[in-house]
């Protein structure tokens, strides 16, 4: 037979392989004839070229673990992989449709070397990229990495996953790669000029690495192992091995000497009378209490509490769930999105937000971080409980004529029950000494809602509920 020449490009792309091979196959072209050529590794052998072959035999099935195999293989720069998997889907689809499974065989063999090699590829990839915020105010991050393989259009997901919410550029010498908060786009390679080699957070970054390095469990061989120093001029923390590694034995021999500190069994006094509220008689007082809080862990990454915002001789009490983005950093309740909506929904309900106390069942933005963005996350049970203490106080302060509970986590706080909202919405719950409850559901659901219709029906709603404050906990 003459020879075909089966072009791939890119070289590394499945389904341009998957193409040529198919064409191949279905002319019935044996391995041994065809020319595996690619905008990287052209070749001077004429050749039939493969595409303008016809079939003569119908399209084969083969087992889906020889695709993810070859997606794999096709990423390593071994300059024959094209040939070694036309060869082994070669012999699956004439006699041997389990050859995957013979590991001894000695294609199936170099085929997972290859396939083991790119994954480790990946791995150091995901673990060893670091990405730099440019400096001029973009809000964007710029990472630089050398992969051995062709394997950015491979990992490229998993950081788009991984950070959905910032803006990134990964630069590699052969691909470049953009996420945009909603695409991945692919360009060109770049050079290492090309991306920052420093950012403001780095400082930060190398002071708490030092602090954490722990000099008794030092392995260097270990170390460049698992971390090769090929990637060190990547890493921030990378600057400071040499010294840590140089003085890791004086720090060892100071921490064994170092006198041995006694475990404390029970909170020391002083640091709870500061944890514990104090009884107070003003709302002033308690927000200042509540500044202190370290009853549970929230204040730790949080900005500050955020208390409750009111006259002190409201008739309306408005409890929602806790601090989102904005309010964190305001440390004041309902400015975001959500209380922009709510003060809209509060006038056309008729009722004024500067006559409402607004506060939430818990005071500190409970989140996870995803970039620069900081994500809600609801609060625990633990969180609800411990932060109880200072919503009660609000209440006993305020003794306010009805409360609203927006959304199931107020509820179930003020209640003490678990709330059934979408069922017990818009209606009065008896509470205590006369003041009544009134269920609705949290401006940030309304937002939440897809599609213009559905979210405008879920805001009439909301404001539904709200109107039921002018006829009910207000009469006389």
């Amino acid at each position: 037979m003459n020879p075909v020449r089966a072009n791939v490009d890119p070289s590394y792309d499945l389904a341009a392989w998957r193409e040529a091979a198919r064409i191949a196959l279905q002319a019935g072209v044996p391995p041994e004839a065809v020319t595996w050529i690619s905008a990287a590794n052209d070749s001077l052998i004429s050749g039939v070229d493969a595409s303008t072959l016809p079939a003569s035999a119908p399209s084969s099935k083969v087992p889906a673990s020889f695709l993810s195999l070859a997606g794999a293989v096709l990423c390593h720069r071994d300059e024959n992989r094209h040939a070694l998997l036309y060869r082994l889907l070669w012999r699956i689809t004439h006699g041997t449709p389990k050859l995957l499974a013979i590991s001894t065989d000695a294609d199936v063999h170099r085929a997972y070397e290859l396939a083991k090699a790119v994954q480790r590829d990946s791995h150091k990839m995901k673990a060893f990229v670091r990405f730099r915020e440019l400096a001029n105010g973009s809000d964007d991050f710029v990472a630089w990495f050398e992969p051995e393989h062709w394997i950015v259009d491979r990992v490229a997901p998993f950081f788009a996953r991984r950070f959905a919410g910032m803006r990134w550029a990964i630069l590699t010498p052969y691909r470049s790669v953009r996420w945009d908060g909603a695409a991945l786009e692919f360009g060109a390679g770049q050079t290492r000029a090309d991306a920052p080699d420093y950012d403001s957070e780095e400082t930060l970054w190398q002071t708490y690495y030092a602090s954490i390095f722990n000099p008794a469990r030092l392995n260097p061989r270990m170390m460049r192992q698992e971390m090769p120093q090929k990637y060190w001029g990547n890493l921030p923390e990378a600057r400071l091995l040499p010294e840590l590694i140089r003085t890791a034995g004086e720090r060892t021999q100071d921490m064994v000497e170092r006198a041995p500190l006694q475990v404390r069994r029970r909170v020391p006094a002083a640091l709870a009378a500061e944890v514990a509220p104090q009884r107070d008689d003003t709302l002033i007082s308690t927000q200042r209490e509540a500044s202190r809080c370290r009853a549970c862990e929230l204040w730790q990454p949080a900005t500050q509490t955020v208390f409750g915002e009111g006259p002190t001789d409201a008739r309306i009490m408005l409890v929602g769930e806790q601090p989102g983005d904005q309010e964190d950093l305001a440390g004041r309740p309902f400015v975001g999105p959500a209380g922009k909506l709510l003060d809209r929904a509060l006038a056309q309900a008729g009722i004024e937000r500067s006559a409402v106390y607004l506060t939430n069942a818990v005071k500190h933005f409970r989140f996870e971080r995803r970039g620069k963005v900081r994500l809600h996350k609801s609060p625990g049970a633990l969180h609800i409980k411990t932060c109880n203490a200072w919503l009660a106080r609000e209440i006993q302060l305020l003794k306010p004529r009805a409360i609203v509970c927006l959304g199931a986590t107020a509820a179930n706080a003020v209640l003490k029950r678990d709330v059934q909202l979408m069922h017990e919405r818009g209606s009065w719950q008896p509470f205590a000494d006369g003041v009544q409850t009134l269920l609705t559901v949290h401006p940030s659901w309304v937002l939440r809602q897809v599609g213009g219709s559905a979210r405008e029906a879920a805001y009439q709603g909301l404001v539904r509920d709200l109107a039921l404050l002018t006829t009910v906990a207000l009469s006389d």
